[in-house]
C-alpha cells in the first residue's frame, strides 16, 4: 500500500468510498451522497489553500482517502485543522485509516497549524476513536444527540492533538 496526494482521476473512487459511507453509515452526517461534480469541488477547496488531500491504495484501486479543513472560517480558528479519513467497506482493520492519518499528521506538521481535531460521528465508532487514539488524540468531548440520521440520534465525540509545538509558544 502506497500513500499519496489524491490527484482529479481518483476523484471516482473517493466519490465511491464516500457515498458508501453516506448511505450505510454513521462517521459522516450527510444524507444523500454528493455527486462527482461536488466532490471535486470539495476536493479543489481544500487543495487550493495548500491543505493535505491523501489517498491510500495500491496500483489497482483506492483503498482509503483523508483530508485536513480548516476547523471553522473564524480568524482565531486559523491554526485548527479537522481530519477526515475514510476506508473502502471490507478494507477496515487492515490499516489503512491509521496510516491515511499518520500521513495526514505527518503533513499538517509541516504547516503553521497547532491543533488538529476529530469530529467523529457516532460514539459508537470504536474503529474511529482507537485509530485517532493510537495517533496521539485525546478526547476533548461528546456532543450528545447532535446528529439524527437513519431514524435515531447520534453523538458526536471530539477528539485533539497537537501539531509540532501545539500551544507550547505562539504561532
Amino acid at each position: 500500500m502506497r500513500i499519496r496526494p489524491a490527484a482529479p482521476q481518483d476523484l471516482p473512487a473517493i466519490q465511491s468510498i464516500y457515498a458508501y459511507h453516506v448511505s450505510k453509515g454513521l462517521a459522516s452526517f450527510e444524507e444523500e451522497a454528493p455527486p462527482l461534480e461536488e466532490m471535486r469541488r470539495r476536493y479543489e477547496e481544500v487543495t487550493r489553500q495548500g491543505l493535505p488531500y491523501v489517498v491510500a491504495g495500491d496500483q489497482a484501486e483506492i483503498l482509503g482517502y483523508g483530508y485536513c479543513t480548516l476547523y471553522r472560517s473564524r480568524s482565531a480558528y486559523r491554526y485548527t485543522l479537522e481530519d477526515s479519513i475514510y476506508v473502502r467497506h471490507g478494507m477496515q482493520g487492515k490499516g489503512i485509516g491509521k496510516a491515511v492519518l499518520a500521513e495526514l499528521i505527518a503533513r499538517c506538521e509541516t504547516l503553521e497549524y497547532r491543533q488538529l481535531i476529530a469530529v467523529i460521528g457516532d460514539s459508537g465508532n470504536a474503529a474511529s476513536i482507537a485509530v485517532h487514539a493510537s495517533l496521539g488524540f485525546v478526547r476533548a468531548g461528546a456532543l450528545r444527540s447532535t446528529g439524527y440520521k437513519f431514524g435515531r440520534w447520534v453523538n458526536t465525540v471530539i477528539m485533539q492533538r497537537p501539531l509540532g509545538a501545539g500551544d507550547g509558544s505562539k504561532p
